[in-house]
């Protein structure tokens, strides 16, 4: 088996990130290769929730937004090197029992033929705060 030459380069990362803060899941789709994995940063095993295939990291993606409905991702810094990545930031949101989530985290990636194989989320554990402003928008 060879291995194709990575054409991933940072730009790619910002623009999902971007697509990510427009809550655009075509957009994110977009970016994800045919067979693809979302590592989620909760769940029941060691990686998390894990979901296989369009389908399920489609859903997983929007998960994030039914769960946190004014998510943001700030602060973004990103870095490829050969078929990885990493994206570095800071995540905001607020769930609708008024609980705000704000704490850094890093998204680490492989990537294959130019698109996103595995996305594999981390992020730092914080104790949630009430908010006071629940349907704040950080954008």
């Amino acid at each position: 088996m060879t291995l194709k030459e990575n054409t991933v380069d940072v730009q790619l990362l910002q623009d999902f990130a971007a697509a990510w803060n427009r809550h655009d899941i075509e957009a994110l789709m977009g970016f994800m290769a045919d067979e693809c994995t979302f590592h989620g940063t909760a769940g029941p095993d060691i990686l998390g929730r894990t979901f296989n295939g369009r389908k399920e990291v489609r859903e997983g993606f929007e998960l994030a937004w039914k769960t946190f409905p004014n998510a943001a991702w700030l602060d973004g810094d990103h870095f490829v090197c050969g078929n990885r990545g990493v994206s570095e930031s800071t995540f905001c949101g607020t769930k609708a029992d008024g609980l705000r989530v704000h704490a850094r985290m890093v998204d680490v990636f492989t990537f294959r033929d130019g698109k996103i194989a595995t996305k594999n989320a981390y992020r730092k554990e914080r104790q949630a705060a009430v908010s006071t402003y629940a349907t704040s928008n950080y954008l």
